[in-house]
This record gives C-alpha cells, sequence and structure tokens, in this order.
C-alpha cells in the first residue's frame, strides 16, 4: 500500500501528460483571433458606467468607432491611455467597455487618467467579450458605420497601430 502512495505523483502527472496531450491534438490550429472581422458587430446590450442603464452598443455607433475593451486591473491598458486620449482629441470616437471590472474602479481608473471615451459600458461577467472574441485586454476593435467590423487590434494602441485602424475606416 505504501509503494503506491510513493508512485501516485507519478501518476497523476502521467494522467495530466495524457490529457494535455489529448487536447493539443484536437486544438485547431487555424482558429483566429481576428474571426469576428468582416462579420457584424455583435447586438449587445450593457449597462452604462455611469447611470447602469442599458445601453445598446449598435446605436452608439453610428459611425465609424473604435470599441476599446480595457480594464482598471490592466497594466498595457494603463500602456495605451494616453493614445485613446489623443485619438479623443482628433475627434475620434471610442467607445470604452470595462471589460471584467468593478465599476467602482474603472471609475477611478478614468478619473485618475482622464476619460477618452464618448461612451462608457461595463462588461462585468465578460460575455461581451466573448461575442467579440476578445482573447485579453486591451483589444481594440473598427467598426464601419454599416456595423461591420473592419479592423481589430490587440494589445496596447501606438500611433502607428491608431493610424492603421483609422485608414482603413477611409
Amino acid at each position: 500500500m505504501k509503494r503506491w502512495l510513493a508512485f501516485s505523483p507519478l501518476i497523476v502527472l502521467a494522467l495530466l501528460a495524457v490529457l494535455f496531450a489529448g487536447y493539443a491534438l484536437k486544438r485547431d490550429p487555424r482558429v483566429s483571433p481576428h474571426a469576428m472581422v468582416g462579420k457584424p458587430m455583435p447586438a449587445l446590450t450593457l449597462p452604462d458606467l455611469d447611470s447602469g442603464q442599458p445601453q445598446a452598443l449598435k446605436s452608439l455607433a453610428g459611425g465609424p468607432v473604435l470599441v476599446n475593451f480595457f480594464a482598471s486591473w490592466c497594466a498595457p491598458c494603463e500602456i495605451e491611455h494616453p493614445q485613446l486620449m489623443a485619438l479623443k482629441a482628433q475627434g475620434v470616437t471610442v467607445i470604452g467597455v470595462a471589460y471584467k471590472d468593478a465599476p467602482a474602479n474603472t471609475q477611478a481608473f478614468l478619473t485618475r487618467l482622464g476619460d477618452p471615451f464618448a461612451a462608457r459600458l461595463v462588461d462585468r461577467d465578460g460575455r461581451a467579450g466573448l461575442e467579440f472574441g476578445v482573447t485579453g485586454v486591451p483589444e481594440t476593435f473598427l467598426i464601419g458605420a454599416d456595423g461591420m467590423i473592419l479592423a481589430k487590434h490587440t494589445g496596447p494602441l501606438t500611433p502607428d497601430a491608431a493610424e492603421n485602424l483609422l485608414a482603413k475606416a477611409r
């Protein structure tokens, strides 16, 4: 009986190796993180950060807009924030979606760094992120006037990345 206990960690390790190998063999390597590009924006209604009132995302995205998924706990989101402020100064409409974040933390984040968003929505449980195909924050989507997703940028926006996104709207 004591011998089985001595080998139990090796048995558990072997079972985990089989489990993970089976996952890796069944995983589709052709899955694209840009799968939503070229498709209509998901029809979502999310609570407004300030009032808590439901807002239809489509009603906010009347022309070419950027939809930015961010969070107060996200260090890269803080890095990209000056670029979002610059876009606001240029007259670009950016809709912010607070991804898996507490509204009070989101408010504090925006108070501390400035608010670049024309609208601020809350995605507490991450469902909107799933609908958009968000793999992590920050992620920014370019939405055309017709409601189609024209482009996606993963990671912090840089001036070059923002210009590339905006060029696709023209």
